[in-house]
């Protein structure tokens, strides 16, 4: 089958064939015919088949009857609202909208939040056909009147089932409320659980299920290898493997993000170029990380898996999981960066003994077994050593040198420390209290040596007006009585 065959129109078939492609994929050659009869379609497709495609291009030849040239932005209502979960994945969508509608006089904006709102206000606000959003930021302009949805035809959700995971059930219910009744609805996702069929049921009407593989299937040509590290060597197992191999192009996944940027910073005291994308990153750093992955300007991308989808890389041959995602189904999109379009790929994953448990969920998903190799030891001892050489003990190491010093202080005056609180903080508590045990000057009350007033008086230690102001026995601070004494 050629594109020649599914009713596009040819400006449409033009771009297609600029952009090198002549056949379409499996997800293509079902979901287009469907989307222009006008049926609701719940597609799910493998990422990187051309799933973008599938509804970007049917939905531009729907819309091809309202192209026009005016520039009243009255002719140019919302028809098409595209919503998806991360800013990336919103990107990357206007991009194909842009690619594909080349050649067409429609117009088209993308909104997303982490940006100033008023450029997107102006842009929306001339007029355009189809709107690429994110839900919170599409809200957003929905309460500052920015947008009229009432002329909407088309809804389009991608990765759906990522809009759930990241909370944007209550946001999709506002919007869906504020739509015609009368419009197609398609929804797109690498993987569909039990929730997403709940949730296209109330969507979706009479919908086509179009599913172009089994759910939460891998692509054949990635090639999966697990090495067993533990966490502590996981760094220098990182570098062995992009010198060993000499990779000068990586995606490497971590959990969280504060994790990210440990390991950028890692690699860039070992002197290659590299960036850390995730969530606390404003736009304009992430776009320009990606942006400069994309060129090779930097070698390693180090993300977290706001990265996980919507990020179309081509030729990208190793996606590395530094730490294994919690949920399993994010494995499948993580190393779907890999493996696009007919290229072969490797998803590489570091696994703990503690991550023992998430690698068997990973696995129970997909249905197959991971390939576990091994590392060579030596040769990541050999590795750190160079490092600690070439760069000085880490910061860790550095401390627990302090603190083996500060220990030899310490012990003979105050017994043994306690190491679970290790930190300079604790280390000062705990001199404290060592010193407020051991000193006596605020701890023991003061003792009189006689034993009842007459006594003291006898001794003449005290005259009468002094006697009946003070009580034997009396607790003060040794430090208070001395400084008496001398007067």
């Amino acid at each position: 089958m050629t594109f020649e065959q599914l009713g596009l129109s040819a400006e449409l078939l033009r771009a297609v064939h600029e952009q090198g492609y002549t056949e379409p994929t499996p997800i293509q050659a079902q979901a287009i015919p469907v989307i222009l009869e006008g049926k609701d379609v719940m597609g799910g497709a493998q990422t990187g088949t051309g799933k973008t495609a599938s509804f970007v291009l049917p939905m531009l030849k729907r819309l091809e009857v309202h192209a026009n040239n005016s520039m009243s932005p009255a002719k140019h209502p919302i028809r098409a609202v595209i919503l998806t979960p991360t800013r990336e994945l919103a990107m990357q969508v206007h991009d194909s909208v842009k690619t594909y509608g080349k050649y067409l006089v429609l117009r088209s904006a993308l909104v997303y939040g982490g940006v100033s709102i008023d450029t997107q206000i102006a842009a929306v606000r001339a007029g355009v056909e189809i709107l690429v959003a994110t839900p919170g930021r599409l809200l957003d302009h929905i309460q500052q009147k920015t947008v009229m949805l009432s002329k909407v035809e088309i809804l389009i959700l991608d990765e759906a089932d990522r809009m759930l995971d990241m909370g944007f059930l209550p946001d999709l219910k506002q919007i869906i409320q504020l739509l015609p009744m009368q419009r197609q609805n398609l929804m797109f996702s690498a993987t569909f659980s039990d929730e997403i069929k709940k949730l296209a049921n109330k969507i979706l009407k009479d919908p086509v299920l179009i599913e172009v593989a089994r759910r939460n299937s891998i692509s054949e040509l990635i090639t999966h290898v697990v090495y067993p590290v533990e966490v502590p060597q996981k760094q220098s197992a990182l570098m062995h493997l992009i010198k060993k191999q000499n990779l000068q192009q990586v995606l490497v996944f971590t959990r969280t993000k504060i994790g990210a940027d440990r390991l950028a910073h890692f690699l860039s005291r070992q002197n290659i170029s590299c960036a850390a994308i995730h969530g606390d990153r404003n736009q304009l750093q992430r776009t320009q990380a990606l942006e400069d992955f994309k060129q090779n300007a930097i070698r390693v991308l180090v993300a977290t898996d706001v990265a996980a989808r919507g990020l179309d890389i081509e030729e990208l041959t190793h996606v590395i999981n530094f730490e294994l995602p919690n949920n399993p189904e994010d494995y499948v999109h993580r190393i779907g960066r890999t493996g696009r379009a007919g290229a072969k790929g490797y998803a590489i994953s570091f696994v703990d003994k503690d991550e023992d448990s998430l690698l068997a969920s990973i696995e129970k998903l997909l249905g197959i077994k991971v390939k576990v190799d091994q590392l060579d030891e030596s040769e990541l001892r050999k590795q750190q050593n160079e490092f600690v050489k070439k760069t000085g003990p880490a910061k860790e190491d550095k401390e627990k040198t302090r603190f083996s010093q500060e220990r030899k202080r310490f012990e003979p005056r105050f017994g043994k420390y306690n190491e679970t609180n290790y930190g300079a903080t604790a280390r000062k508590t705990a001199a404290g209290k060592a010193n407020k045990i051991e000193d006596p000057l605020f701890t023991q009350p003061y003792i009189s040596k006689y034993p009842d007033i007459a006594s003291l008086a006898t001794a003449g230690e005290l005259n009468k007006k002094t006697i009946n102001k003070r009580f034997a026995n009396r607790a003060l601070p040794a430090l208070f009585t001395a400084i008496n004494k001398q007067k």
